[in-house]
Formats: C-alpha cells, sequence, structure tokens
C-alpha cells in the first residue's frame, strides 16, 4: 500500500475528534471505512496508532510522529491548490503573514497599499510570538513572518525592512516630562508599566538597569502595547516601548518621549520566509511592497536640553 493523503486526513480526522464515529460522520464515511483505513495506514507504518484499549484518545508514539508529518503533508497540499489558483496572476489568492503584537504597527502603511493594489488577495495576518514564527513557516502555516532576530534556521531567509528604537513615554504632567534626556538614576523611583511577554529587549532594559545599578520597579505587568499606553495616559506609571507603537499618541500630546542617555536600544525588524521553495505570487508581491516602500522610523535628532 502506498502512502495517500486521503489516509492521513482520515486519520488526523480521527485523532482531533478522539472517536472513529465522530469522524466518520464529519467525513461523511461510515465507521468501518474509517476503521479499514486506519487499519490500512498502521499495516504501512508497521505499528499501532493508538493506545490499545482506550479507542482513539490516546496516540502511541508512532501515531504522534506521524500526525506531525502529516500536518506538515496536508498543509502543503492546501499551499499547492492555493499557488495553482494564483497562476492567473494577483486576482485572487491569499497571504499569511505571522507578527507579534508590536511590530504589526510597522506593516500596517503597507498592507494598506497592499490592499489597494491588490483587493482580491485576502491577506491574513497572525499574531504570532517572535519565537514560534519560525516553526510556523517550516510547518507551512505561514508565508511570511517578521521578527526582530536572525533566524538560526538554514531553510529560511531574512530581509531586514524596519528600524525602529525603544522609547521612555511618560503623561505630559509627569516631573520629567519637559525633558528631553534623562540619565537612568533619574528612574530609580519611576512605576514602570511592563510588558507581560518576555522578550530579548525586555532582558536587555532590565540588564542596562541592572549594570547602572538603578531599581527598576516593573509593578505593573500588562499583556498588550495598548494598555499599556493607556495606564501611561492614566498616570499610572511610565513605560519603555517600541517608538513606532507610540507615534500618533506622542504627536497629539498624549505622551511624552523621552531618551536616557544611557539607552540606545534599536529595533530591527526582518521579513522572513522560506527559501527552499518558490513563494506565492501574492507574498513575492508583499515582501517587494515593504523592501521598497515602507518608511522607516524618524530617528532621534538631538534638541536642545532642559536640566
Amino acid at each position: 500500500m502506498d502512502l495517500d493523503l486521503a489516509a492521513l486526513q482520515v486519520f488526523q480526522m480521527v485523532a482531533r475528534e478522539h472517536s472513529f464515529s465522530r469522524a466518520a460522520e464529519k467525513l461523511y464515511r461510515t465507521q468501518p471505512a474509517v476503521s479499514i483505513s486506519i487499519k490500512k495506514l498502521e499495516d504501512w507504518v508497521g505499528e499501532p496508532l493508538f493506545v490499545r484499549g482506550a479507542g482513539a484518545q490516546a496516540l502511541t508514539d508512532a501515531g504522534i510522529l506521524l500526525s506531525e508529518y502529516a500536518d506538515r503533508m496536508l498543509n502543503l497540499r492546501e499551499e499547492i491548490r492555493k499557488g495553482l489558483k494564483e497562476l492567473r496572476g494577483l486576482e485572487r489568492g491569499q497571504v499569511a503573514v505571522g507578527v507579534n503584537e508590536s511590530s504589526i504597527h510597522a506593516l500596517l502603511p503597507a498592507l494598506d497599499r497592499y490592499r489597494q493594489m491588490y483587493p482580491g488577495i485576502q491577506i491574513r495576518v497572525h499574531r504570532v510570538v517572535s519565537r514560534d514564527v519560525p516553526k510556523e513557516l517550516l510547518n507551512h502555516r505561514l508565508d511570511i513572518g517578521v521578527i526582530t532576530y536572525l533566524p538560526e534556521e538554514h531553510d529560511l531567509a531574512a530581509t531586514e525592512f524596519y528600524r525602529d528604537e525603544l522609547v521612555l513615554v511618560v503623561w505630559p504632567s509627569h516631573p520629567l516630562a519637559r525633558k528631553r534626556n534623562i540619565d537612568i538614576a533619574a528612574l530609580a523611583k519611576e512605576t514602570f508599566v511592563a510588558h507581560i511577554v518576555e522578550s530579548p529587549y525586555r532582558q536587555r532594559v532590565i540588564q542596562l538597569f541592572a549594570k547602572h545599578r538603578t531599581p527598576l520597579r516593573m509593578d505593573i505587568e500588562l499583556p498588550t502595547i495598548e494598555s499599556i499606553k493607556r495606564f501611561v495616559e492614566m498616570k499610572r506609571g511610565v513605560a519603555i516601548v517600541p517608538r513606532m507603537c507610540v507615534e500618533e499618541e506622542i504627536a497629539r500630546g498624549d505622551l511624552r518621549e523621552l531618551h536616557i542617555r544611557q539607552m540606545r536600544l534599536e529595533r530591527r525588524l526582518y521579513l522572513v520566509y522560506r527559501q527552499d521553495r518558490p513563494l506565492s505570487a501574492a507574498a513575492r508581491a508583499l515582501i517587494d511592497l515593504l523592501r521598497k516602500k515602507l518608511p522607516q522610523a524618524p530617528r532621534h535628532q538631538k534638541h536642545p536640553v532642559q536640566e
């Protein structure tokens, strides 16, 4: 028996539903037909796929391994179908992008332009923790990823497309708000509103304060950048965030931007995609647009300093 995708689809449905009968209903097949398909697949593998006596409730080690490969193969089948549709051009299709919460701000201008240029292309932006982006790309769940580091995986290509920096923001009437540049020691008694998600930049900020022997009071940790900005506006603390995430609030005067003399933390954003296979026309068009059209974040310029 040759391994066919239909048998893998049956296996994945049984594993997902934990039931032969429910899988049969989902697939519009009879339960005996599903059981026969699983038996043939087990003969091909040479080992049981489900733990004996547990029905379809638990996979064996062989079943877990097969499930991982089946997921890749079935996702790849869908990618092939999508690619064939896009042979007609950019009139239809879809592109899946993976990005974390803060970096999405760098994509919005280009996504808006892309929609105007290719209204028939569906853009699906998935919120993905940066460390998981390479895995999602390799498993064919994403076309493009955005991360702040160069990936170690050899099958992935990375292109820098945006530069940003971390800045300190305070509310307009804060005692330090009239200053442009401050020493890190001036923040020893401040309450910081921090992002609860771990990241390399969070660790670098912690290390920076430790290096300069300055207490870093992160008494408040919130799950989103938007909630952090609102909490600072409510005068409940100060925050260190990517500048691109607060440009509008700074321009409106809702927040004030300060630069810490001892802190120069630049963030580089990279477009990441697989280089071991051709990109779809829709994905390639978006990458080209991001590389050529997206403006860089405004760089810090020197201003008169009020001491």
